[in-house]
């Protein structure tokens, strides 16, 4: 049966392959950024606090202000659930024994924060007088964009961390 280009090229790099030791491997983790889900919520936090002053200064809209925060809270919230539940919830306490629990409690509580987030967009028209919708996604939007800035701030401590070591 003749070898595909896959196979090949799978070959070639199996060969190429070489184990890190576990002083290799201690080291190389020391050399990489760690990041906490904790700092993602704290930029969500403070991307929402810019972003309600920025919207009072342009529009002078309660609404409008309002709207916006209340978008970015259905991102907040369930974001700060999950990042409790992961961390210092019960369910992580029991998932540090392995990876298919690990895995198991991220997926319990990341459809916890879908759910919640949905839930919450869905209670605005109720909860939020005067709702302005274009504010809210405006707020939902910026509060999301966190995750790109803390991939930036990543890449930068990996960067500061190259050049020093």
């Amino acid at each position: 049966m003749p070898s595909t280009a896959f196979e090949e090229a799978d070959e070639a790099e199996q060969d190429d392959f070489k184990p890190l030791t576990r002083e290799e491997a201690q080291q190389w983790r020391q050399r990489q950024p760690h990041t906490s889900v904790w700092a993602v919520l704290g930029w969500q936090v403070v991307l929402a606090v810019l972003a309600a002053c920025v919207a009072a200064v342009l529009t002078r809209s309660q609404p409008v202000v309002v709207s916006l925060l209340y978008g970015a809270a259905a991102v907040v919230v369930p974001t700060g659930l999950m990042a409790w539940g992961l961390t210092k919830g019960a369910l992580s306490k029991r998932a540090a024994g392995g990876a298919q629990a690990s895995l198991a409690g991220f997926f319990v509580w990341e459809g916890a924060k879908l759910l919640l987030a949905i839930a919450l967009l869905a209670l605005a028209p109720r909860l939020v007088a005067d709702l302005n919708w274009l504010a809210l996604v405006a707020g939902l939007v910026v509060v999301l964009k966190a995750y790109w800035l803390e991939l930036w701030f990543r890449a930068r401590r990996l960067k500061q961390n190259c050049e020093l070591g």
